[in-house]
């Protein structure tokens, strides 16, 4: 197993997407076998050393940056063992540190499809589940969360488990029960807050009636143990693809137009039974409109990408990316639905692009992932952290926030973007501060947007995770006694606390 402890060597490994640019620590450990992770972590336990957990940095919340201790990154455990064909569908099992992109590429040659697709297909596999990463295509699949059917994973006391979905579950007064071969157990009693009922949630432990066990480990953010390897379930791949970007040049009409095509997408979504969407006829055999993909480009979206796409309507104040599942069969009319639907909402339909093969479907998806790229450049340009919103709120709510994101932003005149995954609700704010002013007034107006989403019923996390960086906004969202609760099962599974430590809640909550 690889040490590295060179100040210059391991600098790398201190930061992540976040920016913040504090961390540190005494080495880096680059494990190659479970065995080696179990090794560290026991060894950690016995000495109180903080571990911080590395995936590829994509991260956004700061929740791979250490402070202090020695961090376990999962570079090395790379391996794709498997994937195979099973009935319609398959089954894929890689180690933590495989690429998704590696891994999807791998899969769709099996013609099959792992639906969870983050904007940063350069993560790690681990880190998806640690997270429950969504994306894009959650509006039609969901998380990463409905895919992964068992996990290794090592614990601090250098017990390695494998969980597999449906073994265990929690009892009806929320304790959960793992037993080891060695006749040890852990029991644990979970929070007794219930989570918001948005269609993403990435907000602290999952959390639900009679849970899965495995659930509670998915979106932990490692903090209750290391993911080692994962398997999946993988879908049959589809035959074809539609997709658009289309402009409008009325807020309201966009709004209107992503209301009616989110309606027409889970209704036809609710005429099909889960043995039905497994499928390949149902997945993508239908003629009537089931977007995969609904994402949303404000106005300001469009100027920042007119500094590389020209061709953008000068006229358009929004655009809607959108993605739908087709078969040669399907193709011409599934097309016609949409530009009778476009027509029906005054979409710019003649200045819009659409995509039926993969390599024009290949431009549109780089220009939705696009902006992100001009934003982290922006950020670094003016040295500042992100201050940047993953909100998601139930559907009727969803309108208020809207507004209330483009009237603030509007009166304060600090630079912004509003774009994202808005058939769930849930778009991105961006705000661009040039200077610590403008950073310290950006702070104030998402503490304002937290505050109304939690109000509104909805989450402070859809996608991202809460890490280090918005641990503090936790509270607002499930109040102190929560916490504490949350703190306890931790301790259950990390009596030292060494793991992850300031990740999802402070250390002060972890003192008994």
């Amino acid at each position: 197993m690889l040490v590295k402890d060179d100040t210059d060597e391991i600098q790398s490994f201190l930061s992540d997407s976040s920016y913040m640019s504090e961390g540190y620590a005494a080495r880096v450990c680059f494990p190659e076998t479970a065995e080696d992770v179990g090794e560290i972590l026991a060894g950690a336990t016995r000495g109180q050393t903080p571990v911080t957990v590395s995936g590829a940095g994509t991260g956004t919340v700061a929740g791979r940056v250490p402070f202090g201790g020695i961090v376990i990154a999962t570079d090395e455990l790379n391996q794709i063992k498997s994937i195979v064909r099973d009935g319609m569908g398959g089954r894929g099992v890689a180690e933590a540190g495989v690429i998704l992109r590696d891994f999807q590429h791998d899969v769709e040659s099996e013609d099959l499809l792992y639906p969870p697709d983050p904007t940063e297909r350069s993560c790690f596999l681990g880190g998806t589940v640690a997270t429950n990463a969504s994306g894009a295509r959650t509006f039609k699949y969901g998380p990463t969360r409905n895919y992964v059917q068992r996990i290794r994973i090592a614990l601090t006391t250098g017990e390695v488990i494998d969980l597999r979905r449906g073994e265990l579950h929690a009892d009806l007064n929320g304790r959960i029960r793992i037993p080891f071969p060695s006749g040890r157990a852990i029991e644990a009693q979970l929070p007794s807050y219930r989570m918001p009922t948005t269609r993403k949630h990435a907000s602290g432990y999952y959390v639900a009636p009679e849970m899965d066990v495995i659930d509670l480990f998915i979106g932990s953010e490692g903090t209750l143990g290391v993911i080692i390897e994962v398997e999946v379930s993988l879908l049959p791949k589809p035959e074809g693809l539609l997709s658009g970007i289309v402009f409008f040049k009325s807020e309201e009409d966009v709004l209107a137009f992503v209301a009616e095509a989110r309606t027409r997408s889970l209704e036809a979504r609710a005429t099909l039974s889960q043995a039905a969407l497994l499928r390949p006829r149902s997945i993508d055999g239908s003629s009537t409109i089931d977007a995969r993909a609904l994402e949303y480009f404000d106005g300001e979206s469009l100027n920042f990408l007119r500094q590389k796409y020209e061709t953008i309507p000068r006229r358009a104040v929004g655009a809607i990316f959108f993605e739908q599942e087709t078969t040669a069969t399907t193709e011409d009319a599934l097309m016609e639905e949409w530009l009778v639907l476009l027509e029906g909402h005054h979409a710019l339909a003649g200045d819009s692009w659409f995509a039926a093969n993969e390599q024009d479907q290949a431009k549109l998806r780089e220009f939705r992932h696009q902006l992100p790229v001009l934003m982290n450049e922006w950020f670094a340009r003016h040295r500042q952290r992100k201050v940047s919103t993953d909100m998601a709120v139930p559907d009727q709510a969803f309108p208020g926030m809207l507004r209330l994101y483009q009237e603030t932003l509007r009166a304060s005149d600090l630079r912004y973007t509003i774009f994202g995954h808005i058939g769930d609700n849930h778009v991105h704010v961006n705000i661009l501060p040039r200077d610590d002013t403008e950073a310290a007034k950006a702070r104030e107006i998402y503490l304002q947007f937290v505050k109304r989403a939690v109000a509104a019923g909805g989450t402070i996390s859809a996608e991202h995770g809460i890490g280090k960086l918005k641990r503090d906004y936790l509270k607002l969202l499930y109040g102190e006694e929560h916490l504490r609760e949350m703190a306890a099962l931790k301790r259950a599974f990390d009596p030292a606390g060494i793991l992850g430590r300031g990740n999802i809640f402070s250390e002060s909550y972890l003192s008994k």
